[in-house]
């Protein structure tokens, strides 16, 4: 898979643009239904280390779809160096998919509350060796726009994006 494709839940590979088109088919089945789409990353150390993106469309109180990508395998240093990436990862895809959805949906539908791109999940929590991280990259989070989410609550990093690293 090329770190530009994503793939869902099924394993099809998809473009950024064809996972905003099947974000749109999604959210056109329940049209008057409210829907959040939250980004989140993982990953996994080992000799080298694998990033993994999560783009979770979630119906609220019915269903989510997502999708997935590999970003890249290099080799980090350090916790704190796989934390800040895997934040950056999430918001730079997070800006993409704002940008676009507002592009094809127009500006009212962010504005009647029927769509949102405003988490970013983070693979970090109070307790455990990243609790020193979070004030830091919740900061970095709310400098962009987007509002951090932390564990238990951020399953777009630690549960569908883990699922692939």
């Amino acid at each position: 898979m090329s770190s530009k494709e994503f793939s869902n839940g099924r394993g099809e590979r998809k473009t950024l643009e064809h996972i905003i088109e099947e974000m749109i088919a999604y959210m056109a089945c329940y049209p008057n239904a409210s829907y959040e789409i939250t980004v989140g990353s993982d990953s996994a150390a080992r000799e080298v280390t694998s990033f993994v993106t999560a783009i979770v469309a979630r119906r609220i109180g019915n269903g989510a779809i997502y999708f997935w990508r590999r970003s890249g395998i290099e080799k980090v240093a350090s916790l704190q160096d796989r934390i800040w990436k895997e934040a950056l990862a999430s918001l730079i895809i997070a800006q993409e998919l704002r940008s676009r959805l507002r592009e094809k949906l127009g500006e009212d539908a962010f504005w009647a509350g029927k769509i949102d791109v405003k988490h970013i999940h983070l693979d970090i929590g109070l307790k455990g060796p990243t609790r020193t991280l979070v004030d830091g990259v919740q900061g970095m989070v709310k400098g962009y726009g987007f509002e951090p989410v932390i564990k238990p609550f951020s399953y777009a990093a630690f549960s569908v994006a883990d699922l692939h690293t």
